[in-house]
């Protein structure tokens, strides 16, 4: 195994794309106390910029009332559940990315819906009032939270318009025609809102281009561009759930570059990208959402998706996701970093991982990042590459060799390093496999969900390594890493000042 010698000195920051979005379903589901103690626990160990989510004007969360009673009509907005929604976000740390769906009945022009939940996915059929429901919301909510904050707030129209599913017939002109009132509407309201589009779904690179030409023939704004990236193939229908082939987990940082490439001459070149959904599959409902190689698939879109876009938002936070209906098992291939409950999966805790990391980054490789932060701490996130459907089998094991420099805050070199390494992999900080285990309880017992709390958290060892100075007067620890199948882990390096008094001896412990 040759020795990977990791640089002392940095050779770039780590963008914080990755955390700049986390996504979510229906955003009426912020009601509830499940939904609440997930969110929080998500921004306690991880700690999100901003949180995107559909439905802002579905009838469950009721902006829009209209009235005619007793001779008197018109209509009416109801701010009921949408402040207590956004105060829930603020109160965690976390900013509305503000989608602006599905269309109120009300307003509706047709009875054409979306999912479980019904969400209407026709054009207003008055674009007055529509025009009139996203100002009175964006004043509303510059009242209540203030100026500065809510500017703060990206502003996306609509969700998927290139999918029948979302955009009645994926008419491309009438959502250009949206897109253009709304964006107008938006920037009446307050010429710094940050609004943009078109929030396609992967295959759409044809709406690209047309996009950018009708925004500049029209004098359009639009401040960013913003698409969707997953890597499945068609659905494999079963019962309460879905199969799909997997494409290399390169696809996905293709699909991040691939718009830019795109717009490069148009009026939308060099503006902001944010990849307002990603994941490996498009289903709520596909297994692979809870397993450790999904971990691993996705840690190189981690570490490199800020090469090429301004965000990527994973997509859901939560397994609070009722686009197929209410799930009927704890584990059912949800997107959710977290089950009901809150119970951890594997790549919730690979975010939890880059959340540790330094700033600085000291090396990156196909199976590896180093960081080091101001107090010489150096951080090593490994994983085993994954290829995808196509390639073969992963072996059981992945190893790998660092040469890692280690020094304290004022430069010194070190006698030794604490090593610190937390692990997840097919069996270590895996629910989804001790649940397995069990025989899947559906809905499982307090002692089985004790149980799973308990194997969800990753395995952590710790030893001491010796620092051996080289000639470049560089103290460096070697460390070698054998990882388990499809594993990811976190390896954390503190740089050891000895404060052991001279009188203490351990090996008296025990008398002897």
């Amino acid at each position: 195994m040759s020795i990977i010698a990791v640089p002392h000195v940095p050779t770039s920051v780590l963008s914080d794309a990755w955390r700049r979005c986390i996504g979510t379903s229906e955003m009426h589901l912020a009601l509830r106390r499940d939904y609440l103690e997930s969110l929080e626990l998500t921004q306690a160990e991880i700690g999100f910029d901003h949180l995107r989510g559909h439905g802002i004007f579905h009838d469950w969360v009721a902006v829009l009332r209209q009235y005619d009673v007793a001779g008197h009509a018109g209509t009416r907005y109801s701010w009921t559940y949408l402040d207590q929604i956004v105060d829930a976000y603020l109160e965690v740390g976390i900013r509305p990315f503000l989608e602006l769906g599905f269309m109120p009945d009300a307003l509706a022009s047709g009875d054409r819906t979306v999912f479980w939940f019904e969400g209407n996915v026709t054009p207003p059929r008055d674009m007055a009032t529509w025009i009139a429901l996203v100002q009175a919301t964006l004043r509303h909510l510059i009242a209540r939270y203030g100026r500065d904050e809510v500017l703060r707030w990206p502003v996306e129209v609509w969700n998927e318009p290139n999918l029948p599913e979302f955009w009645l017939n994926a008419d491309q002109a009438a959502y250009f025609r949206l897109y253009e009132a709304t964006a107008r509407a938006v920037k009446e309201v307050d010429a710094d809102f940050q609004v943009g589009g078109p929030a396609v779904s992967p295959g759409a690179d044809g709406w690209f281009v047309p996009f950018a030409e009708f925004v500049a023939r029209n004098d359009v704004p639009a401040d960013f561009v913003s698409f969707h990236a997953y890597t499945t193939g068609p659905a494999q229908h079963v019962p309460f759930g879905v199969y799909q082939t997997l494409r290399h987990p390169s696809s996905l940082l293709e699909q991040f570059a691939t718009p830019g490439k795109l717009l490069a001459g148009t009026v939308l070149e060099g503006l902001p990208q944010h990849v307002t959904e990603f994941n490996t599959s498009y289903r709520p409902d596909n297994p692979v959402h809870d397993t450790a190689y999904n971990a691993a698939y996705l840690a190189p879109t981690l570490v490199g998706g800020g090469d090429v876009v301004d965000s990527f938002s994973y997509w859901t936070f939560t397994d609070m996701f009722e686009e197929q209906g209410v799930p009927v098992s704890i584990f059912h291939g949800g997107f959710g970093l977290l089950t009901h409950r809150q119970i951890k999966k594997p790549t919730f805790h690979l975010y939890a991982f880059m959340a540790r990391m330094g700033t600085d980054v000291l090396a990156r490789g196909e199976d590896h990042l180093v960081t080091r932060d101001a107090d010489g701490r150096v951080t090593v996130l490994a994983w085993q590459p994954v290829g995808g459907t196509d390639d073969p089998a992963e072996p059981e094991q992945h190893t790998l060799r660092l040469s890692v420099p280690v020094a304290r805050r004022d430069g010194s070199a070190p006698a030794s390093a604490y090593v610190h390494r937390s692990v997840v992999n097919g069996d270590d900080g895996n629910a989804f496999t001790a649940w397995q285990r069990m025989g899947r309880p559906a809905s499982p017992s307090q002692r089985q969900l004790d149980a799973l709390y308990e194997a969800a958290e990753p395995r952590v060892t710790h030893h001491a390594a010796a620092a051996v100075v080289g000639d470049d007067g560089v103290a460096r620890i070697d460390l070698p890493l054998t990882l388990a199948r499809h594993e990811v882990t976190l390896v954390e390096i503190d740089p050891v000042t000895d404060e052991t008094p001279a009188w203490l001896d351990d090996a008296r412990i025990l008398g002897r």
